[in-house]
């Protein structure tokens, strides 16, 4: 694998990840716990979409095949995405909804501080870009996990459980691979050791503020999405997410 291909399928990880979570957010209009939430998880969602589109763009010209933005954002069929197993899976009830952002924002974090240091200055400059928004995510995101856990009995159960079942999900955002490892090696992409330190740590540390147990460090983990193996609910939200291009490919706005 050479560095360029490493980073082509680099930039369609971070494009994907931040597309899929923003589209599960968005399921969420009309749909949140009081309106003031609904229009933070929206502002979220927009965010997301947005430091995607201009992953995409970069990676989209490093591809140079023809194909736009759009077109690696919807038409490409499941196998052919790579965001995080853990933003595809459902909302379930609030407590899940915040545990998933929280886990994928420590590891957003820490990922996107990294790329702001990257040599490669298209990659520095979209990452300074995201760096406060993502900053805004995790902050908000903690807040409702100690909010959760500390809470109520009720509250501390359902944050607890959400965190238990969402944890299967979380060890493949900070195990590398080869891609992960080559852009390390050149200072592109963060060094997944110090990654995976920085990730436990604060997750622990948010978790014990919470009052919430951590799941095991040893628990066995779902992998698959760095090569194109996703959960049965990607699927699904590709079919909704992609429905108009792919019924109308040659549809033009106004």
């Amino acid at each position: 694998m050479t560095q360029q291909e490493a980073l082509q399928e680099y930039l369609l990880r971070l494009a994907d990840s931040d597309l899929i979570l923003s589209q599960r957010l968005c399921e969420l209009c009309g749909k949140a716990p009081a309106l003031e939430e609904e229009m933070a998880l929206m502002n979220v969602a927009l965010d997301l979409v947005g430091q995607a589109r201009h992953w995409y763009e970069y990676a989209a010209e490093l591809i140079d095949d023809g194909r736009s933005a759009d077109d690696l954002a919807f038409r490409r069929d499941a196998h052919d995405f790579r965001n995080a197993l853990l933003v595809e899976q459902p909302n379930g009830d609030y407590a899940v909804t915040m545990g998933r952002q929280f886990f994928f924002d420590v590891w957003h974090y820490f990922t996107i501080a990294a790329l702001t240091r990257a040599p490669d200055e298209r990659i520095a400059g979209i990452a300074a870009k995201a760096a406060k928004e993502v900053r805004y995510h995790l902050r908000r995101s903690s807040e409702w996990v100690k909010r959760f856990g500390d809470g109520t009995e009720e509250s501390h159960r359902r944050m607890q459980a959400a965190a238990d079942d969402l944890w299967r999900f979380t060890g493949e955002m900070i195990e590398a691979d080869e891609v992960e490892q080559l852009l390390s090696k050149t200072g592109i992409g963060p060094d997944p050791e110090q990654l995976a330190v920085d990730w436990k740590g604060l997750v622990n540390e948010v978790l014990s503020e919470a009052t919430l147990t951590p799941p095991p460090q040893d628990a066995w983990m779902y992998r698959g999405a760095k090569v194109g193996r996703h959960t049965e609910h990607l699927g699904y939200i590709l079919a909704e997410m992609q429905f108009l291009q792919r019924a109308y490919p040659d549809a033009k706005t106004w």
